[in-house]
């Protein structure tokens, strides 16, 4: 005979948007706040396979939600890991043209990011850019001092610890496998896993990243517009070196993503990535999150562009993550989607889609809105 359980709120997804959601609920004092994660363990997919950037807000069309999030996110969540003791670094970026044609693009973002308020930003001559990093080859340059790094796991232990703090819970290897829309109000949730379960809640928030579109289209009951979901892999390379630089080094935006950049982690230690490889279909299930050795020809090629010096044979396969995009290649970057019932009608609701970059950095801002929204 299978379980059932009543609570307040359900939270699908354990990563740090889910998370983050899950304590600014139930800091608001909502009762039972619970979170299914699928997996064993928080924050396994997205939110531990990216960079690690704290974003300062400059590559988003002014008044975006991926702009106004993270500007607010940003500010919230400096304070946030000072408040609570999270390992965090803001060591700054320069986002560089490496010949006279991509000058303009650098000049274009640098004036994006003066539109979207960003404190902190300087234009820099190559003079000036190599007096900081030496090893740097730049025609120009744009400087951003409120971007840092961040120890992202630990960020989620203190979500779920302030969860927890609050009499909220996570409950582990509970896959989500239908959701009804009750005649009554609230919703049935059915959770697989070993100790299959029904629950029912009065407040639903579908925060499970890439599976966040699939999740959705199980939802019966109610009906409304779903988006589709495109999946991009990017894949890192490290390098076992002394670190050549000391900021976070961006070259111009590609198609779908920042290029090839090069990224810090606390320790020290330097890694390039991600780069984009669009995949077929929109299982996230059958994500390969090997990385392609054959793949390195082409991060010589592209880090080589802004640090001349790198050394045969000195790249090593790192990780790979995928980004769960609402756009496919040649358009557009979709803006993130929050659909609450003011989008769709139906109260108690809140279903996140497309939330890849900057969403680590817009999570606490995200919460916030979730928690609004809901009140």
């Amino acid at each position: 005979m299978i379980e059932s359980f009543e609570v307040d709120t359900l939270v699908i997804g354990a990563g740090v948007v889910g998370l983050a959601c899950a304590a600014a609920l139930a800091r608001q004092g909502r009762r039972d706040v619970v979170v299914l994660e699928a997996e064993r363990a928080i924050g396994t997919q997205t939110s531990s396979r990216n960079s690690e950037v704290i974003h300062a807000g400059i590559y988003y069309p002014t008044g975006s939600l991926k702009h106004t999030l993270c500007l607010e996110g940003r500010h919230l969540l400096y304070a946030y890991l000072a408040e609570r003791g999270v390992d965090h670094r803001r060591c700054g970026k320069l986002i560089v043209a490496t010949d006279v044609n991509e000058n303009d693009k650098v000049e274009a973002l640098h004036h994006q990011a003066l539109r979207n308020d960003v404190e902190g930003m300087e234009m820099l001559t190559v003079a000036q850019a190599r007096a900081l990093e030496p090893d740097l080859n730049c025609t120009l340059a744009s400087l951003s001092s409120q971007t840092g790094i961040i120890d992202s796991h630990g960020f989620m232990v203190s979500l779920r610890g302030e969860l927890e703090d609050f009499g909220g819970v996570v409950a582990f290897n509970a896959p989500v496998t239908r959701i009804e829309a009750r005649a009554a109000g609230g919703f049935q949730v059915t959770v697989g896993g070993p100790a299959p379960t029904l629950v029912v809640c009065a407040r639903l928030v579908n925060a499970a990243g890439l599976g966040a579109v699939g999740l959705a289209q199980t939802l019966e009951g109610f009906s409304r517009p779903v988006p589709a979901l495109r999946l991009a892999k990017g894949s890192y390379f490290g390098y076992a070196g002394r670190p050549a630089f000391s900021r976070l080094i961006y070259p111009a935006p590609v198609d779908g993503g920042l290029g090839v950049h090069v990224t810090l982690d606390l320790a020290g230690r330097m890694r390039f990535g991600p780069d984009v490889e669009w995949l077929p279909g929109d299982d996230p299930g059958r994500v390969d999150y090997a990385v392609d050795l054959a793949r390195a020809d082409s991060f010589y090629a592209a880090v080589r562009r802004y640090w001349p010096g790198l050394p045969d044979g000195a790249l090593v396969a790192d990780y790979a993550g995928c980004r769960a995009k609402l756009s496919g290649p040649g358009e557009p970057a979709a803006d993130f989607r929050i659909d609450g019932p003011g989008a769709h009608g139906r109260e108690g609701l809140v279903e996140l889609f497309g939330i890849e970059s900057p969403g680590l950095t817009s999570a606490l801002s995200i919460a916030r809105l979730v928690a609004a929204t809901l009140a």
